[in-house]
């Protein structure tokens, strides 16, 4: 099945810069609009899709909108591989869809939530053209095994990760993990910043060091 059309935010000044965001499971493209509209510059875009409807095995098999399926939250837990590269494609193919509209990739930046990072995080390493950047909200690195060798980012992607010390879903430990994985093979390039009392969820804080990330890798 189609996913639904994406949440588009224009530019209110000249379009030189585009960001795409990728809500959590069970949300759609509007969940993160209005706060992805607020953060970003009058000059930048912003894409909010909104994931496929399809069963999830951990939500004992319910039709909710998913990027993949999430076979369980336990670190050593199975992945839904196919479904993590396709989606993976899909998001590609928005990075190029800007591209054939004059839009340069190293001025398309992605950003996601949960779910959403960790595709976010994924589909940028896998990338083979230099993007601005990459924002992951509350998550992981997906497929984190098949790294460094799976990497067609170049290693100075970007990557600003956050995450609340509180958070009962997806556990601070995977973030920490993925922060110390990533910065064995980017140069540099990676910022992993904790939110005291911070659950599953964001916070004003979190938005500020987004919007002050967005900013400097989407400048005018």
């Amino acid at each position: 099945m189609a996913a639904p059309a994406p949440v588009v935010i224009l530019a209110t000044a000249k379009h030189t810069a585009t960001l795409i965001f990728l809500h959590g499971l069970g949300d759609t493209g509007q969940g993160w609009a209005s706060a992805m509209a607020a953060i970003k510059p009058p000059h930048v875009k912003v894409i909010c899709p909104t994931a496929p409807t399809m069963p999830v095995t951990l939500n004992a098999g319910f039709r909710m909108p998913s990027w993949f399926d999430l076979k369980s939250l336990d670190e050593s837990g199975q992945e839904d591989e196919p479904g993590i590269k396709n989606a993976a494609k899909q998001i590609h193919s928005l990075i190029e869809k800007e591209e054939s509209a004059g839009i340069p990739s190293n001025r398309v930046l992605l950003g996601g939530f949960s779910m959403g990072g960790a595709l976010a995080i994924y589909s940028s390493l896998t990338y083979p053209k230099p993007l601005a950047g990459v924002v992951g909200l509350s998550c992981w690195l997906p497929l984190n095994k098949s790294f460094p060798q799976a990497m067609k980012s170049g290693d100075s992607l970007p990557i600003l990760q956050c995450h609340g010390d509180c958070d009962p879903v997806v556990p601070v430990k995977w973030g920490q993990m993925t922060a110390s994985l990533l910065k064995t093979f980017l140069h540099n390039s990676t910022e992993f910043k904790l939110y005291r009392g911070l659950m599953h969820t964001s916070s004003e804080e979190e938005l500020e060091d987004i919007r002050q990330f967005v900013s400097k890798h989407l400048s005018q």
